[in-house]
């Protein structure tokens, strides 16, 4: 494929219109209010049973996340280096999609009492999404110089929160009027939502497909191959111990990746517990939170452009800290509105910038881009696992969500210094 190419760029900015309504509709939106309300109706109460374990519903939930995210931690790796070795990331890329969007629509099924399917669904949609983004992500650096791709990775989240936008209006207009559309209530519209995120991930995610093109290398995949993944993954950490940039930029991106997408994830529950939010409240919640990522992602992708990478990531993470500290003292939903107003646009500018940054500071010479974003992807997949197990560990110890927050800022601080020792200045300007 030729860099640069306007109708190939497209398409792949079009894969984050496709699958971003999962990640913020779905898991910030609407399933974890759903899920919290139907086991406890189910239940009648918080604790409930999860194959013969008594669990509180949240902490099952929070330990869930972090299960499927270690679940692509373990194939990751192995699956990359396959897709380098024979040259089929886009066929990996639809395989994880086709599981998600599938276990997505599923989700209509689950109604609190079967908790246990609820949860496997949501583990599986789970891995479909973060394992498609693996493969995703590696066409980055094949189909853009470096110059453009602070600015394209910024339009594919753009791209996906704006998508996401639709959507979420869509399901706000089902759950503020379920019986003109022939629901017998907001449950019933709910779970059609869950069809509606699946079809729209689905159908979408065709046109990257058409577009993004594998480059086989016609090698035969045996039995040996699965084990050229963890070869791949150990040819990048070589190679990182060479580059002592990019080895710090990743270590601060694991430390601030616990915080960001923590607290993304678990947020719905958060609002609902301590402050009192239901779905339809959320989903406005959510709204301002796609509507700011979009003006976050550029501007910070503007800031990178005017001050460098590490200043625009290092301005966004002096923001996150002030928000989870902020997050523990939340009294009242027009407080959290003005937070989450807050979150949305440090949300589009860290998550563009990030990935943006590491693919600058991968070798342009070299040809295997899905392992090293296996790597950047393993990197904040093992962040997620433990920051959301610490959440769910510390709710559990202390009873309270709003410690589990001010934790976060930890998280933040410690990559915040790691960042300003990363010296990715002088090594961004000779990517």
């Amino acid at each position: 494929m030729e860099k640069n190419d306007k109708r190939i760029i497209n398409a792949w900015t079009s894969y984050d219109w496709s699958n971003s309504v999962y990640n913020l509709i779905v898991t910030t939106a609407i399933f974890p209010i759903y899920y919290s309300a139907a086991t406890k109706e189910a239940f009648g109460g918080d604790l409930i049973s999860f194959f013969g374990i008594s669990i509180k519903n949240t902490v099952l939930y929070t330990y869930a996340i972090s299960f499927s995210f270690l679940m692509i931690v373990i194939l990751s790796p192995i699956l990359s280096g396959v897709a380098d070795y024979a040259g089929i990331k886009k066929r990996f890329m639809k395989f994880f999609t086709y599981l998600g969007s599938l276990a997505c629509m599923s989700l209509f099924f689950f109604n609190g009492a079967n908790v246990e399917f609820g949860i496997i669904c949501a583990i599986l949609a789970s891995i479909g999404y973060a394992g498609s983004l693996v493969f995703y992500n590696g066409f980055l650096p094949e189909i853009a110089t470096p110059d453009r791709m602070d600015r394209i990775s910024a339009k594919g989240f753009a791209m996906g929160y704006i998508g996401s936008v639709i959507l979420l209006i869509l399901n706000l207009i089902l759950l503020l009027e379920p019986e003109m559309f022939g629901f017998s209530g907001k449950g019933d519209a709910t779970k059609f939502g869950f069809i509606l995120v699946g079809v729209w991930w689905l159908g979408f995610s065709q046109i990257a497909f058409y577009f993004l093109k594998d480059q086989p290398t016609g090698k035969t995949i045996t039995k040996k191959v699965f084990g050229n993944g963890l070869r791949e993954l150990k040819k990048v950490f070589v190679a990182l111990n060479s580059r002592q940039v990019m080895k710090r930029y990743l270590f601060s991106f694991f430390f601030y990746s616990m915080g960001v997408q923590t607290v993304m994830l678990l947020a719905p529950l958060f609002a609902e517990a301590e402050i009192g939010m239901g779905a339809d409240e959320m989903i406005l919640v959510v709204l301002i939170l796609q509507i700011l990522a979009v003006a976050g992602a550029y501007l910070f992708a503007f800031i990178s452009k005017w001050k460098g990478n590490g200043f625009a990531i290092s301005i966004s993470l002096i923001i996150w800290i002030i928000i989870c500290i902020s997050g523990y003292f939340l009294k009242d939903k027009m407080s959290f509105y003005s937070l989450a107003a807050m979150l949305g646009f440090v949300m589009g500018g860290i998550q563009s910038i990030s990935r943006s940054t590491y693919s600058k500071l991968i070798p342009i010479e070299t040809k295997d881009t899905a392992s090293y974003f296996s790597f950047y992807d393993i990197t904040e997949k093992l962040a997620i696992v433990i920051g959301t197990f610490s959440y769910g560990l510390i709710e559990q110890a202390t009873g309270s969500m709003r410690n589990s927050m001010v934790f976060m800022a930890t998280f933040f601080i410690i990559g915040y210094i790691i960042i300003q020792y990363a010296g990715l200045k002088k090594e961004l300007h000779t990517a």
